[in-house]
């Protein structure tokens, strides 16, 4: 069903159209002028609109200029006399979709429109794709099956994944990085009645607040420095489907505030605009973090966490299924076999008795890529348990605990785990020349060592996001005061 807005200052005129648009099932909305038009437009997205060309206050080229403004790519038709075709194909030029002469009857209308909306849809799906386009996106839909096993703990995330999908209600998802947090948002999309209306996906933690922003809800031509034209955010491209917000807790309070209100009112605005937006979309958000205790340290917000939370999900890392793995590699395996063209290579027994042992601190990715890794290395048809082992000995997390249980060792506490880290810290406390900035640079550096360079377990035990350690650690390479490896 299409969202058309019909436009005529003559009622007779505008009624007959919206009856002939509705009776074929489309979602019609009328305006008796085009300053009402314009007002509707800023409040809903619509798939075409349709306008007397002769109207007084404001006719139909003029209303087409102002539209482009609101939205540069809605089609627009002209319903026209006889007389006035050349102006007609004359507003054609400047960015009408098409016109219709009077009298005409439904059928032509309806024509028109089915045409009109196409059109529409193409170029809303080509924004889409664009806004979407993730060199993991179709990897992480394709690899859904293989990323759920059989066992009894990924039965019941299956069949409650089903069941969330079934529903209208925000999904919050959590668990460490690595066990699938946006394939099970793929998969909750794929299952809903909104299956065939857009997904896009966003990475709160890669952008600044100012991008978030506008990525989120679009902006409007002159809002900022470089905004030289009009764009639409993923809200509003994503009307009608879902929008995975990924690592939420990353966003500042100011994007915070702002999406609350759209989870609570369904509405929002472009930056640069104060006109309100309604928007239907289904808001998926994942994190690796506790949130519970990021809002007891109120640096995320207790009233949005309880929007988010309506339908919680926690994905298990994979030493709590570790009775997954042998049907995770195999899959991996399968699936790497058949897209670098080589035959299936199959594990010694050995290899899965070392896997289960292992405590697999990157989870599900980090047995993907030991799987893709072993199929590009093995030269006969068997992986070794040689070639696998020194992949296993790096810093492990511990066994059969719950992720919330997980504790990374705080910067106290690193005098004790190791000679290099205690020598540096010693060198902090004692070394009077160091700036405050050395001591934080060689504070975070000791943290990285301790953790293997794992940044969110360093992020974790230092207090602060992983996108300020991120900005931190970019901002000392390109000073070259730290290694370009870390």
């Amino acid at each position: 069903m299409s969202r058309i807005l019909v436009v005529d200052d003559k009622e007779m005129m505008r009624d007959s159209v919206a009856a002939t648009l509705a009776r074929k099932g489309h979602n019609v909305v009328a305006a008796s002028g085009g300053t009402v038009a314009l007002e509707k437009l800023s409040q809903r997205t619509f798939d075409a609109l349709i306008t007397d060309l002769q109207m007084p206050e404001m006719d139909g080229l003029q209303l087409l200029k102002e539209v482009r403004q609101i939205d540069e790519h809605l089609p627009v038709i002209f319903m026209t006399a006889y007389g006035t075709v050349d102006t007609a194909v004359s507003a054609m030029k400047d960015g009408a979709f098409d016109y219709i002469t009077k009298p005409f009857s439904g059928d032509e209308i309806l024509v028109a429109i089915d045409r009109a909306v196409k059109h529409g849809k193409l170029i809303r799906e080509n924004q889409i794709l664009r806004a979407a386009a993730s060199p993991a996106g179709n990897e992480s839909a394709n690899v859904w099956r293989k990323m759920i096993g059989s066992g009894p703990t990924m039965t019941r995330i299956k069949e409650r994944l089903f069941k969330i999908a079934d529903s209208q209600g925000t999904v919050l998802i959590s668990g460490e990085s690595g066990t699938g947090k946006e394939v099970a948002a793929r998969c909750i999309h794929m299952q809903s009645p909104r299956a065939k209306m857009p997904f896009l996906a966003l990475n709160c933690a890669a952008l600044s607040t100012s991008l978030l922003e506008s990525e989120l809800f679009g902006h409007e031509k002159g809002a900022f420095t470089g905004a030289d034209k009009l764009r639409k955010g993923r809200f509003e491209l994503a009307d009608g489907g879902t929008l995975l917000l990924d690592e939420i807790s990353e966003i500042s309070p100011t994007t915070q505030a702002k999406l609350l209100r759209v989870l609570q009112e369904r509405t929002f605005e472009r930056v640069g605009s104060s006109t309100s937006r309604t928007v239907d979309v289904r808001v998926i958000a994942t994190t690796n973090r506790d949130l519970p205790a990021e809002v007891a340290r109120r640096t995320f917000r207790q009233d949005l966490y309880f929007r988010l939370n309506v339908l919680p999900l926690r994905m298990p890392p994979l030493r709590e299924i570790i009775e997954e793995l042998g049907e995770l590699a195999e899959n991996f395996l399968k699936h790497l076999s058949t897209r670098e063209g080589k035959p299936l290579k199959m594990l010694e027994p050995g290899v899965l008795q070392l896997m289960s042992e292992y405590s697999w601190p990157g989870n599900v990715r980090e047995l993907q890529n030991i799987c893709e890794r072993a199929t590009v290395l093995t030269q006969g048809e068997t992986i070794k348990t040689s070639l696998i082992a020194p992949w296993l000995s790096g810093v492990e997390a511990p066994r059969n605990l719950p992720a919330s249980m997980i504790e990374v060792s705080p910067l106290n506490d690193l005098t004790s785990q190791t000679g290099d880290v205690s020598q540096v810290c010693q060198g902090i406390v004692c070394d009077g020349r160091l700036t405050l900035d050395d001591i934080e640079r060689e504070a975070i550096i000791a943290t990285l060592k301790v953790n293997n360079g794992h940044r969110q377990r360093s992020a974790t035990a230092l207090g602060i996001g992983v996108r300020t350690l991120g900005l931190k650690l970019k901002k000392w390479k390109d000073q070259q005061l730290v290694s370009q490896s870390l």
